[in-house]
């Protein structure tokens, strides 16, 4: 098999890594459009969608509830994760909330810690893949083996070759008429798609250069670690996956994605040809917080001089804003508050439909509905790219260094753990103190 990449000026091709480097992508007006349909190698509908949910947390949870939103022909019927209380308490609520939809017997709920073969492998249609970030370039590979469509969430991974690694199955995913929907929600809210259609349109001129902001309180704070539990290392931060790099893939996989991902898609899917930035460890230095850093700045730098600037913190008591500001020659967009100004700042347009279900909803409805009508839609392409935008900015913070797409694709620097057991050593271990080793910009050096 080839290795993948992201070129979508030729659908009907596969493009060489080479291209992928060097090439932007087309404009993509909404969710639907952009989500590419495949050929229909799975033409035939089904009337029962039959749903596996991998990885029980808080995220999966919602998965599960938003694509039960999608109908009465919707079940949830197999369920996995690490551990047996996430399994079970999930099982639990949704059982209580969809009474009729939820049907999973104790031979159905997998307790695994690793990749999620039973479950991936059972008799399901779909699969949602909602575990830790670090584990989803090979589920997506034994989705597409076993020929399971799926929901993807963000990011895709964690390192470059965990990207590189979902590129190729995505792109098979592609091949094979599979259904792959991205947890990039925003692609799929009515409001921003009427927005993009109309900067595709000209309404603001050209884009001149794109703000986007993610500022936020602590990201899921667990407290000072309980040492009474019997758990070993590698549980303890897995249960506590959101403050350790190689599982989450830090503030701009976890949270910044969103927001450059809307910055790549009013591009037309550029992708930006250098970053830098600056970012650090300023006030969640404690061991519970692991080796994350509480903010991040970069800066994007397209081919053609325009620029994209991504800011992430995660510091409680501080101003918060999640934003998304795109500066025309003919004016401005605001892309939170879905309006288009002139360069005056006087109101030119502003979305007020209404819509038909929320975005988490919407993008779960379009994934059951693909495999019920047979019509398979795609975000691999996306979901990859918006992913490697935030791995190379993240590269950029956490070394000081001016990083070139090709370079950041290209490296070597990798944090899956050569063995996923809950004794095995985690990549980053505290020292006698229970602090983490983190990232020190101008002396950290990347593969």
């Amino acid at each position: 098999m080839s290795k993948s990449t992201f070129n979508s000026s030729d659908q009907s091709k596969t493009p060489s890594r080479r291209t992928f480097l060097k090439t932007s992508g087309l404009v993509v007006g909404s969710a639907m459009a952009g989500s590419l349909a495949a050929p229909a190698v799975h033409a035939a509908g089904k009337e029962e969608v039959r749903v596996g949910l991998v990885g029980c947390g808080g995220r999966g949870s919602g998965a599960a509830t938003n694509i039960l939103n999608a109908g009465k022909h919707v079940k949830l019927v197999a369920m996995a994760d690490a551990f047996e209380d996430k399994v079970k308490g999930a099982r639990e609520r949704l059982k209580k909330a969809y009474p009729e939809q939820v049907q999973v017997p104790d031979e159905k709920c997998f307790v695994k810690f690793g990749y999620q073969d039973e479950l991936i492998n059972s008799d399901v249609d779909i699969v949602l893949l909602c575990a830790p970030p670090v584990f989803r370039p090979k589920h997506i590979e034994m989705a597409v083996k076993a020929g399971k469509h799926m929901f993807a969430e963000k990011p895709v991974a964690v390192d470059p070759p965990g990207l590189r690694h979902a590129m190729t199955w995505c792109e098979e995913a592609k091949k094979k008429g599979l259904s792959l929907v991205a947890g990039l929600c925003w692609r799929y809210h009515t409001g921003v798609q009427q927005v993009m259609a109309k900067i595709q349109e000209g309404a603001i001129g050209d884009i001149v250069a794109i703000e986007e902001n993610y500022l936020r309180g602590t990201i899921r704070d667990y407290g000072a670690r309980d040492f009474s539990k019997k758990e070993s290392e590698m549980e303890y931060q897995v249960r506590n996956w959101y403050h350790f790099n190689w599982l989450s893939g830090d503030g701009p996989g976890q949270s910044l994605i969103h927001s450059i991902d809307k910055a790549a898609w009013a591009l037309g899917e550029q992708t930006p040809a250098t970053v830098w930035g600056m970012g650090g460890r300023q006030v969640h230095t404690a061991p519970q917080y692991g080796d994350l850093f509480d903010h991040h700045g970069m800066i994007f730098e397209m081919a053609d001089g325009r620029r994209v600037y991504g800011n992430t913190r995660t510091i409680l008591g501080c101003y918060n804003s999640t934003t998304d500001h795109i500066f025309g020659t003919e004016g401005n967009c605001n892309l939170t508050k879905m309006t288009i100004t002139d360069r005056a700042g006087k109101l030119k347009w502003k979305f007020r439909d209404k819509m038909p279900r929320n975005m988490y909803d919407e993008e779960q409805f379009v994934l059951a509905e693909s495999v019920r009508k047979g019509e398979p839609v795609y975000d691999g392409k996306t979901l990859c790219q918006s992913s490697m935008w935030t791995i190379l900015g993240s590269m950029a913070c956490y070394t000081g260094k001016r990083w070139t797409w090709e370079e950041g694709l290209a490296s070597n620097w990798d944090m899956t753990p050569k063995e996923f057991s809950l004794d095995a050593k985690p990549p980053v271990v505290p020292d006698e103190n229970g602090n983490y080793p983190t990232f020190l910009p101008g002396m950290s050096k990347l593969g």
